[in-house]
């Protein structure tokens, strides 16, 4: 048994059940491609925002490896941020743990502040330096641990995960209609532009045993698909 696992799981259930409460899930246009043995992604869309995907790669038993990535857009007349969140975990740890509420046409947003607020009072035992790319679209605020393995650690990224995908979902609606179109699909697609200049994305999703020319497609198309 695996605590860190266990609580990764519990908190791919916790997810799904939130965008289930709140948007409908759809069959978005090359996603079922994706849809393989140990490697799931979901989409869900609703009045309040414009696209939530979870994509989680469970290769526990095969590669002792366990990815989750979960990315919840703001329509486009929105001003409001985008959530994330982002784990890769072993069964003794947490490499790696991200999560943000990044801005789309509006950097100072209410949302964004609170948000800095809440993950100001949060500590880690090892905070992960973030590259250029990532400072181009994340927030001062946002929470980046690395080597998660104490259960008081574990328990803590569960709760921010909870929290803050609870305060996001039940807030995003307020800002619908607080931006030109044209903006929010500039600032949406700045945003994924950024995400895929990521390396280690598709050199994760290759070492835990997916096919590198569905990894190149996933990334490119479906990941952070970009708005036309």
């Amino acid at each position: 048994m695996s605590a860190v696992w266990d609580s990764l799981v519990s908190i791919q259930d916790s997810i799904i059940s939130k965008l289930e409460a709140t948007g409908e899930e759809i069959d978005e246009p090359g996603m079922d491609k994706f849809n393989q043995p140990g490697w799931v992604n979901r989409v869900w869309q609703c009045e309040n925002y414009r696209r939530a995907h979870v994509d989680v790669v469970d290769m526990r038993k095969e590669r002792k490896l366990y990815m989750m990535h979960v990315c919840v857009f703001p329509h486009v007349h929105s001003n409001g941020p985008v959530f994330g969140f982002d784990v890769i975990a072993g069964p003794n740890k947490m490499t790696g743990a991200f999560c943000d509420v990044s801005a789309t046409s509006v950097a100072d947003h209410e949302m964004i502040k609170g948000f800095k607020e809440y993950s100001s009072k949060l500590d880690w035992k090892r905070e992960r330096e973030l590259p250029d790319w990532a400072k181009q679209i994340f927030s001062d605020g946002m929470i980046a641990a690395g080597m998660v393995k104490e259960q008081a650690e574990i328990d803590q990224i569960s709760t921010v995960v909870d929290e803050v995908l609870t305060y996001y979902l039940e807030n995003i609606g307020k800002y619908n209609y607080k931006s030109k179109e044209d903006a929010g699909k500039f600032f949406q697609n700045r945003y994924a532009y950024y995400q895929k200049q990521n390396p280690h994305t598709p050199k994760t999703m290759i070492s835990l045993g997916l096919d590198p020319d569905d990894v190149k497609d996933f990334v490119g198309k479906c990941l952070f698909p970009e708005l036309t």
